[in-house]
């Protein structure tokens, strides 16, 4: 017998999100069409001023809807008490905390206090909550620490275990990466994901951190500056187009080949470049870099990277004879004296020979 379809765990119809200033509405984005299901890690994506954040806000119930409905567990969020809104819905946000004098372990304490009477008083069970949320997080081992004594990864790690330790279908993070090194970035994205998994949450966050994000998520929610959200998998919005179209206005440039943004927009001579692999991958970048434009067709400077490791680089200008390059640093040294090459970009002309 076939098991039954899940059901999302939050859905919206026709919301429109925004804010009202002197009674006047002002939307944001909308109408939009939304589902978060169990098991997946949904990232929130758009440039500035899209209203990402207010539209977390919004899912969250911290300022109201200008239309449309909203529904988490099967209720509307609107008929919701805060109390039973806090058992089906966690936040962390980028606001810094103050947390006193608390310990790590009393901070995710506070996560259970939507399951406690009045008295607040921790049961076995509700001590459990906060041990798994503590080993889920890797947190467990400075517990006894002072809140106050945390770097910013630890933080907001401790911040995703009081989301934990409230055990709610759903979890939203504003920005949790905000103020992370890039090894605990990776490592942020990489639990939630797992996290996602294991326990069955909807997981949706909001970043900045595209390329991660395009690694990590289940699903991708683009809301471009128009406020026509795109939803799909980080695959299939890259490869219709709706992913680098929402960033053009920003002025980037993204690559479908290789999933990341162009930093640089070579606009000197051409480069036949020949070759695969990583060194050709890591030499198309350094001739980017210095203003060449790398092609696979023909070209009056010709860039050979021959299988091997260590790589060695052939360079050919038109009518001169190849030259043999140990290092990606004496190729292009070579290619800058060449007569294509003086014409290659700032970088050709700032003194670097």
């Amino acid at each position: 017998m076939a098991l039954p379809s899940p059901a999302p765990l939050l859905t919206a119809a026709d919301l429109v999100v925004g804010y009202a200033a002197k009674k006047t509405p002002h939307p944001v984005a909308g109408p939009l069409q939304l589902a978060l299901w169990p098991g997946e890690l949904v990232c929130l994506l758009g440039p500035n001023g899209a209203g990402k954040s207010t539209l977390l806000r919004t899912l969250a119930g911290l300022q109201p809807a200008l239309g449309g409905q909203l529904a988490v567990g099967g209720q509307s969020l609107a008929d919701l008490r805060a109390p039973e809104r806090a058992r089906q819905l966690s936040i962390v946000l980028t606001d810094r905390i103050d947390a006193g004098n608390l310990t790590v372990r009393e901070l995710v304490r506070l996560g259970r206090h939507p399951h406690t009477g009045w008295l607040g008083g921790l049961s076995a069970h509700d001590e459990a909550q906060v041990q798994a949320a503590l080993e889920a997080t890797g947190t467990e081992a400075f517990a006894p620490r002072p809140v106050g004594e945390l770097s910013d990864g630890e933080r907001q790690k401790v911040l995703l275990a009081r989301a934990l330790a409230q055990d709610t279908p759903v979890v939203l993070l504003d920005e949790p990466t905000a103020h992370l090194d890039l090894p605990n970035r990776v490592a942020l994205m990489r639990l939630l994901h797992r996290l996602a998994r294991q326990t069955g949450k909807a997981i949706l966050l909001s970043t900045h951190e595209l390329d991660l994000a395009l690694q990590a998520a289940d699903r991708v929610w683009l809301l471009p500056a128009t406020g026509a959200l795109r939803t799909g998998t980080p695959e299939d919005l890259v490869l219709s187009g709706d992913f680098a179209a929402a960033f053009v206005h920003e002025g980037l440039a993204f690559d479908a080949a290789t999933g990341t943004f162009a930093l640089h927009a070579p606009t000197g001579p051409a480069v036949q470049l020949v070759g695969d692999g990583a060194a050709a991958f890591w030499t198309r970048r350094a001739l980017e870099r210095e203003g060449f434009v790398p092609t696979t067709g023909p070209a009056d400077l010709r860039v050979t990277v021959p299988p091997g490791s260590p790589a060695t680089w052939l360079s050919q200008a038109a009518g001169q004879p190849p030259q043999t390059h140990a290092t990606v640093e004496e190729l292009l040294r070579a290619l800058r004296q060449t007569p294509s090459g003086q014409l290659a970009g700032p970088a050709a002309n700032n003194g670097l020979r």
